[in-house]
């Protein structure tokens, strides 16, 4: 069965996280704030086009909490060896971000006068996200050496799920500029394409990056993720043309 999925929204995170450890319960907690620039793919504009990837960008910003059970292979010799304690960190966030959306590409070129286009061009949106859940990173090299000064650097990568409460709104400046007359939008569109009722759904977060020891109890961190959303409405257009759509089996 094929199943339709939101797009692709790609973040590059830079995070500053403090290290607190408790010595009673053996674990080190971290906490630490999240900033960058967002890129939104979705159903504004041409797909896999530069314009349409590099217009339509946005900011994040969050807050994250890790669990890290290194320091427990300080204190207890059966975690010593172990190769979770060495190089797994658990990771909760929750984060906003925003992004204004437009249509980019050959079918808004200056040199299409069709009315088609004008509605293109009139057309606009803007996805607004708030996200809430976790994901586990595995650091190929050892968390022990990294927490403890030896290396100034820990590469990683990372999966998850998140759950993700959207509140997209879009605007139009042809005709009436009323968003309900689907006659002021693009002709081949079905109606329900235009919805900017807010909702939730799940997504799918990988990432790869890298840690950067700036003292004992600080990192820095830069994170370059990729999130699929189960959901096609995120950012209020749900086109229906097959000649933009992503499917998967």
């Amino acid at each position: 069965m094929t199943q339709k999925i939101k797009k692709i929204f790609v973040a590059l995170v830079l995070l500053l996280s403090m290290q607190l450890s408790y010595s009673q319960i053996r674990f080190s907690h971290e906490v630490g704030i999240i900033a960058g620039p967002i890129v939104y793919q979705s159903d504004f504009g041409e797909r896999y086009d530069f314009k349409t990837n590099s217009g339509n960008t946005g900011f994040g910003i969050g807050l994250v909490y890790y669990m890290n059970f290194d320091y427990l292979s300080g204190y207890y010799s059966y975690s010593r060896n172990n190769f979770f304690t060495k190089h797994f960190k658990v990771r909760a966030e929750l984060s906003w971000n925003k992004t204004g959306l437009d249509h980019y590409g050959e079918w808004v070129d200056e040199d299409r006068t069709s009315s088609a286009a004008d509605k293109l061009r009139a057309h606009s949106g803007e996805a607004q996200n708030f996200d809430l859940g976790a994901q586990l990173e595995f650091y190929p090299l050892s968390l022990r050496n990294f927490s403890r000064g030896g290396d100034k650097f820990a590469p990683f990568v990372s999966l998850g799920a998140h759950y993700v409460f959207y509140s997209p709104s879009v605007t139009t400046t042809y005709g009436d500029q009323n968003i309900n007359n689907l006659n002021n939008f693009y002709p081949s569109w079905e109606p329900g394409s235009i919805d900017v009722e807010a909702g939730s759904t799940w997504s799918i977060v990988g990432s790869v990056g890298v840690r950067y020891n700036l003292s004992a109890i600080s990192n820095l961190m830069v994170d370059l993720r990729i999130q699929r959303f189960m959901n096609d409405k995120t950012d209020g257009l749900d086109h229906q043309l097959e000649s933009n759509k992503q499917m998967i089996g």
